[in-house]
């Protein structure tokens, strides 16, 4: 009888290697908070969940399940899925351009509005639920989300799972080399991106202090598996970061469709040694370490706020723009130079509350940003695609040293009086 062969390290490295290629596309993750236009409140599973079963029906999606609940639809490489707390998730295939992945998406929005209209459900470009708390906002029927749930130890991992909704860009690289340089580009900039999409200052109906009460959520959810990995200057190989993901402690595995709890009790390397473990359970357990910015068989970068009116495509064109172009890459490595880790740090801790008004050493925020965005624009410009254009939302707030949320905080003040239905409004698909 054959014996089977022990999972190893160079298995695990393969999936990264397997990530290398020559096309240089770009991906898009795109959340949204689904509510009441009635009431305000979060819409529940039960709502949603007749809404996919419709759309999937009149446009032909297949469901996808989990102990027969539906927890998200799926055409082709295309996705709509569903996030702990029901927010819907548009998952694009990476295109070559950002006018594909808008055109994508327009087409998408155009498809569901109808139904969500029907069903009485509004999207909302915002970071975090405008009224409605966790308390309030039930997790939908998956099993790992319940035993995430129950193992998150932040004091505001319930607010990141059931409130918050964000945006995600994905990455290609061709080498080894190409991934990690991309990779310690993209932690840096992160706190930056943080800070110029913060769009999440008034939760609960309330002013919440702070301009990114996402990214405050995150900062408080579980320190073993969000944040940066490792010192990021660190990071040479993708062994290096391998040995993270594999020190990290599991929440759970999967056998024979049985979801089993571990709870933290061992990391990865021990689950390996004590069990009989599959490439499947890596992978699984990779996906449940949730850093700024993610290695997998491309680069997640995560840590966006949702937003609107045009902002979402500004976040793939200055990712596109900075780390699809060697000269970008090496300006902004400049740029970041006299900054060393304790510098970034300490920005991630600070920038959800102050945003562009944030101070990184001797400058703000706003005035690095302010490179950031000019490093991407020439890089577009010299493409020759004419994908610069997608900055023009965000150049109109960064320029002016404000984010979204500024812009929300002066009306919330002032003519809005405090009244979350003109919040609502303003923040809608």
């Amino acid at each position: 009888m054959q014996t089977k062969q022990r999972l190893g390290k160079q298995e695990i490295l393969k999936l990264f290697e397997n990530g290398c290629k020559t096309e240089q596309t770009i991906g898009l993750e795109y959340e949204r908070l689904p509510i009441s236009p009635k009431n305000l409140k979060a819409t529940d599973y039960e709502n949603v969940c007749e809404f996919l079963r419709k759309f999937a029906k009149e446009e032909n999606w297949d469901y996808i399940t989990d102990d027969y609940n539906i927890i998200g639809l799926k055409q082709e490489h295309d996705t709509i899925t569903l996030e702990p707390g029901s927010q819907i998730e548009l998952s694009i295939k990476p295109e070559n351009t950002i006018f594909e992945l808008k055109e994508k998406t327009d087409k998408l929005d155009k498809f569901m509005k109808p139904l969500l209209d029907k069903f009485g459900i509004s999207l909302l470009n915002y970071g975090v639920s405008p009224l409605s708390t966790n308390k309030n906002i039930n997790l939908i029927p998956k099993k790992r989300y319940m035993i995430m749930a129950k193992y998150l130890w932040g004091i505001l991992s319930d607010v990141m799972m059931r409130e918050t909704a964000g945006i995600q860009c994905c990455i290609d690289f061709q080498s080894e080399e190409d991934a990690v340089k991309k990779f310690k580009i993209a932690n840096k900039l992160s706190p930056f991106m943080t800070a110029m999409f913060a769009n999440s200052p008034v939760r609960g109906g309330v002013d919440t202090g702070y301009k990114s009460f996402r990214a405050l959520s995150w900062l408080n959810t579980d320190n073993d598996r969000c944040g940066f990995t490792g010192l990021i200057d660190n990071i040479n190989s993708f062994e290096d970061y391998a040995d993270f993901v594999l020190e990290t402690p599991m929440i759970f595995y999967i056998r024979d469709n049985d979801t089993i709890p571990l709870n933290g009790k061992i990391n990865f390397n021990r689950f390996m040694n004590d069990y009989d473990a599959e490439i499947e359970d890596f992978e699984l357990h990779a996906n449940l370490y949730f850093p700024e910015v993610r290695l997998r068989n491309f680069i997640e970068i995560r840590n966006h706020d949702c937003v609107g009116k045009g902002l979402q495509y500004s976040i793939p064109a200055i990712y596109k723009g900075i780390l699809y172009d060697n000269s970008a890459m090496e300006e902004t490595e400049e740029l970041f130079k006299i900054f060393d880790y304790n510098d970034f740090s300490e920005l991630r801790y600070n920038v959800p509350k102050t945003a562009l008004n944030t101070r990184i050493g001797r400058y703000f925020v706003k005035d690095i940003s302010k490179e950031i965005l000019y490093i991407a624009e020439k890089s577009l410009i010299s493409m020759n695609t004419g994908e610069e254009k997608f900055l023009d939302p965000i150049k109109e707030y960064t320029l002016q040293g404000i984010c979204p949320a500024d812009v929300i905080l002066r009306n919330w003040n002032r003519c809005w009086n405090k009244d979350v239905r003109k919040l609502i409004e303003y923040i809608k698909e």
